[in-house]
């Protein structure tokens, strides 16, 4: 299927979805702040839900299923959405979650997570791609993925894990001068508040994410959602046994990666290097 044609199917069954909330939650006469409160999740949740702009995951439509004595159809609605439509393809949709995350639990083996890159890095990362775009496009990016960073300094931070493969930080992306600043701004990025950072060693015998990169995120309503990345699209990981399987992947990287103190001193040689 065409990406245009996909996303407007998805925007489609989204709304849909949305509507039957909507119209569940008035023939139980609540309001949207009551539904909200009674589900122990955010208005804005409730409401982007109804309106479209996000996508109802598996155990919220469960709890919604019980609050408005439903008797299962918004999980059965959920359940039988094309897979399009239920784990979304779309980056912005991640972006979103992230923006208000309570927790992310990240691993990266080919580029540095996009909250640890710096300005010169993800222009370097950009100017990489295949096909070539656009200077302007490359600064759209740089700047979109910058201003991203602002959670890293919000007054009450995101508690984030990140594991990166030791190989990401020996290539060299954009050149020396780069590399050297990437550093730097990593050793910084280690002291700042509810951030980890831990390294995956080369040589290692086993490892549990072979498979590639991936994201844990918490929403502020406790949810628990997944996010990957290929060379070609990406999903959203809504269902829980699936995100099960990603915590135990992370949880088992994290015994194998180096641990903090380690990491920090393996990026300081790296630096003595230079």
């Amino acid at each position: 299927m065409h990406p245009r044609k996909r996303q407007r199917k998805n925007a489609s069954a989204m709304k849909l979805v949305g509507k039957l909330v909507g119209l569940f939650r008035v023939a139980a006469g609540l309001t949207q702040a009551q539904l909200a409160e009674l589900a122990s999740v955010q208005v804005e949740t409730i409401a982007s839900i109804e309106q479209g702009r996000r996508s109802l995951l598996p155990d919220l439509a469960r709890r919604l299923d019980e609050l408005l004595g439903t008797k299962g159809a918004l999980e059965t609605a959920v359940d039988n959405m094309p897979e399009v439509d239920l784990i979304p393809a779309w980056a912005e949709q991640y972006m979103d979650l992230e923006r208000e995350a309570l927790a992310l639990s990240w691993f990266e083996n080919q580029v540095l997570p996009g909250l640890l890159q710096t300005e010169s890095y993800a222009r370097a990362v950009f100017r990489s791609k295949v096909p070539v775009i656009s200077t302007k496009e490359i600064d759209t990016q740089v700047a979109t993925r910058t201003e991203r960073q602002s959670i890293l300094h919000r007054p009450v931070p995101p508690t984030i894990s990140f594991i990166v493969s030791e190989a990401v930080l020996r290539d060299r992306i954009g050149g020396n001068e780069v590399y050297g600043e990437m550093l730097c701004h990593l050793l910084a990025c280690t002291a700042l508040p509810g951030i980890t950072l831990q390294i995956m060693p080369l040589g290692r015998h086993t490892h549990a994410a072979l498979s590639g990169p991936f994201i844990l995120l918490e929403t502020p309503d406790f949810q628990h959602i997944g996010y990957t990345e290929t060379q070609r699209g990406s999903q959203l990981v809504a269902d829980p046994d699936e995100v099960s399987i990603l915590a135990q992947k992370y949880a088992m990287l994290r015994t194998q990666a180096l641990n903090t103190e380690d990491s920090k001193g393996l990026l300081d040689r790296l630096l003595g290097e230079l």
